[in-house]
C-alpha cells in the first residue's frame, strides 16, 4: 500500500540494490574514502548533466548553500534576499555566515520567489540573491538573472528539491546552469539522493570554483596551508560518491514516473475545495503539494483513510521561535502567510503505483466538508 507513505525508500533502493551493491563493494575493497575517484567521477558526471562547467561535492545541502555564499563573497553584517517558506534551510547559512536573511514574497501559486518584490527588497547592504526552486518547480529564471545584472549582485540557485528541473523554452538549460551558483542537497528523500547526507555545488566560474574548493577544505590553498576565512571541513565521502553515480543513470526514468504521477492527480483530482499545483513544463515534482482553505479538515480525513500526508513547510522562517521578540519575527508576507495556511502535501515518489494513486485520488474527491 504505497500510498501510507509519502516516500518510500526501502522500496526505492530495492529497485536497484544489485547495482548500489556492487558500488559499495567497489569502494571498500578500494581503501579509498574521502574525496577519491568515486567523488571525482561523479562531481564530473554532475556537471555534464547540469550543465555547468564545475561540481565539487561537500557533506550536506546546507553546507552547499553556505559554502556557495561564502564563496560569492556574502561577509557578516551584509544582507541576503532568499524566500521564508522553504523550511529555513538558506536562512540557517545565511546566519551561520553572520550575514541577514531578508524575504521576499512567493507567487501565490508557484510557491517561488516573486522577482519585482526580491527587486523592491534590493539596498546597498544586498550581497546576494539566493532563489529557491520549490517542490521541484523552477523559479522564473530569465526574470532573476535580468534582477541580478541590473543591480550588480551574484545570484545562487537553491536546487535540493529540483534536481534535473528545467524551464518551458529552456528544456536544455537545467537547475543549476543559470546562477552564478547553485547548491544541490543528495539528502536520501530527494529526486537524487545518497544512503546518508550529501551535497554538491556547482559553478562554471573558475575563480568561485577554486574558492570552492579551498572552503570545503577548510580554507586550504594547499595542505595545512589556510588561504580563506570561513572554511570547513565538508567532504562528500566515496561511500555516498558511487550511490550517486549509480542513482545518476536512473534520475530521467524516476523524473518521468514523478512527472506522470504529478500530471494524474492534477487531470483527477476535482474537489471543489481543493486546489492542484500549476501543471508547468519541467516541474520535476520532489513534492505534490495541494492547497485548501480546508486543509486541516482535509488531512484528517485522509488520516482516516490511512493515506500519508506532511505540511512542507509549516513556519515561515520569520516566524520561527528562534527569531521571537526580533524585529525580524514583526514581518508580513501575503502570499507566504496565506500559503503557509493551506498547503498540505500528498504521496509522489517513482515507486507510487497505480493502485495507490487512485486511492489517494478517490480519497480526495470523497471529501465531504
Amino acid at each position: 500500500m504505497t500510498y501510507r507513505k509519502i516516500n518510500d525508500l526501502l522500496l526505492h533502493n530495492q529497485v536497484i540494490a544489485s547495482e548500489l551493491e556492487e558500488a559499495l563493494k567497489r569502494v571498500l575493497h578500494s581503501g579509498w574514502f574521502a574525496l577519491g575517484p568515486e567523488v571525482e567521477g561523479f562531481e564530473q558526471n554532475f556537471a555534464s548533466y547540469c550543465g555547468t562547467q564545475y561540481c565539487k561535492g561537500v557533506a550536506n545541502g546546507t553546507d552547499a548553500l553556505e559554502i556557495g555564499l561564502r564563496a560569492l563573497g556574502v561577509e557578516p553584517g551584509s544582507e541576503v534576499i532568499t524566500v521564508a517558506n522553504a523550511g529555513m534551510y538558506s536562512s540557517t547559512a545565511i546566519l551561520a555566515i553572520g550575514a541577514k536573511p531578508v524575504y521576499a514574497d512567493i507567487e501565490p501559486d508557484s510557491f517561488v520567489m516573486d522577482a519585482a518584490h526580491a527587486e523592491s527588497l534590493i539596498g546597498p547592504d544586498t550581497a546576494a540573491l539566493v532563489v529557491t526552486h520549490l517542490f521541484g518547480r523552477m523559479a522564473d529564471m530569465p526574470a532573476f538573472c535580468a534582477l541580478a545584472e541590473k543591480h550588480g549582485i551574484p545570484l545562487l540557485e537553491d536546487c535540493a528539491q529540483a534536481h534535473g528541473a528545467s524551464l518551458a523554452g529552456h528544456e536544455s538549460k537545467k537547475a543549476g546552469s543559470w546562477g552564478d551558483v547553485a547548491a544541490f542537497s543528495f539528502y536520501p528523500t530527494k529526486n537524487l539522493g545518497a544512503i546518508g547526507d550529501g551535497g554538491a555545488i556547482v559553478t562554471s566560474s573558475s575563480e568561485i570554483h577554486e574558492r570552492i574548493v579551498r572552503l570545503r577544505q577548510y580554507g586550504w590553498e594547499s595542505k595545512y596551508r589556510v588561504v580563506d576565512r570561513g572554511g570547513c571541513n565538508s567532504r562528500l565521502d566515496e561511500l555516498q560518491a558511487a550511490v550517486l553515480n549509480v542513482k545518476l543513470q536512473h534520475l530521467d526514468s524516476w523524473t518521468q514516473q514523478r512527472q506522470q504521477i504529478g500530471q494524474t492527480y492534477s487531470e483527477t483530482i476535482n474537489h471543489v475545495h481543493v486546489k492542484t499545483p500549476e501543471a508547468v513544463a519541467g516541474h520535476v515534482y520532489h513534492l505534490y503539494v495541494l492547497k485548501s482553505e480546508h486543509r486541516d479538515a482535509l488531512q484528517a480525513h485522509l488520516k482516516a483513510h490511512e493515506i500519508a500526508t506532511d505540511i512542507h513547510y509549516p513556519l515561515l522562517d520569520y516566524q520561527q521561535p528562534v527569531f521571537a521578540g526580533e524585529a525580524i519575527s514583526k514581518q508580513q508576507l501575503t502570499n507566504s502567510e496565506a500559503n503557509v495556511a493551506q498547503i498540505l502535501t500528498v504521496p509522489c515518489y517513482p515507486e507510487l503505483d497505480d493502485a495507490g494513486l487512485q486511492t489517494v485520488v478517490a480519497a480526495i474527491n470523497s471529501w465531504e466538508l
